[in-house]
């Protein structure tokens, strides 16, 4: 394998399925990370002698420390993070709980800061690595009864862009990831209401496909987005137009 080693998280389906296997067919050797630790497992048995699997929750230290040993006792350092791993709860404002809101920032943003944090000093120590964090267009535009899920992934891109300013030019390149509705479990959870009304609003007029994201992925991860610091890219299907 000649990618490197990346971990990423939340990959027992959907988007996070489609980055593990495209990175592995990119030639990285793959860690795939999810709470569920069979739906990990599965992929990557999918994968084949790539991959591995290590359950874990991303907002949890111990969890995250394990899987970062798990994979460099397997493949070596980690030269790439792919912070994917994340659940959406849809509520009104007032109907949230701070139970609720805590989760949700739990997941997305503690969880993107604890792995990214395990693995950061490594990358630092050989002047090379790739963070890509997945973030979501509601981020940049927010989203009727998604407050805390659209607080949470604006709080990513925020991450996503001062992190990149400060470890940029050690050569360890951070981007984030924006996507639209996209087709997987998460989305599907929502309300046929709300995902009618979704994807009326788009240019494109559909919502997209976990691979499409991947394709993202797999760019900002290759030496061919040598140039990408900081950036936020967005397969939304034209919901967010920058």
């Amino acid at each position: 394998m000649s990618g490197g080693t990346v971990i990423v998280t939340g990959a027992g389906s959907g988007i996070g399925r489609a980055i593990a296997l495209r990175l592995a067919v990119d030639g990285f050797y793959v860690m795939v990370n999810d709470f569920r630790p069979d739906a990990a497992a599965a992929v990557a048995a999918e994968i084949g002698g790539s991959a591995q699997s290590c359950g874990g929750d991303v907002s949890v230290e111990a969890d995250v420390a394990a899987m970062v040993a798990a994979t460099e006792g397997a493949f070596g350092p980690v030269t790439h993070l792919v912070n994917n791993a994340g659940h959406v709860h849809q509520g009104r404002f007032l109907d949230l709980t701070p139970a609720d809101f805590d989760r949700m920032i739990a997941v997305h943003l503690r969880g993107t800061f604890l792995c990214t944090h395990a693995v950061l000093a490594g990358m630092l120590a050989r002047k090379s690595g790739v963070v890509v964090n997945i973030a979501s267009q509601l981020g940049q535009i927010g989203g009727v009864e998604l407050v805390h899920y659209s607080a949470a992934k604006a709080g990513i891109i925020g991450l996503t862009k001062a992190l990149a300013r400060e470890v940029s030019a050690m050569g360890v390149r951070v981007n984030a990831v924006a996507p639209g509705p996209i087709n997987t479990p998460l989305v599907r959870s929502l309300s046929e209401e709300w995902q009618r009304a979704k994807a009326a609003e788009l240019p494109l007029g559909r919502f997209g496909e976990p691979e499409e994201v991947a394709a993202t992925v797999s760019f900002l991860c290759s030496p061919a987005a040598s140039l990408f610091v900081g950036q936020t890219l967005g397969p939304n299907s034209g919901d967010v137009m920058l």
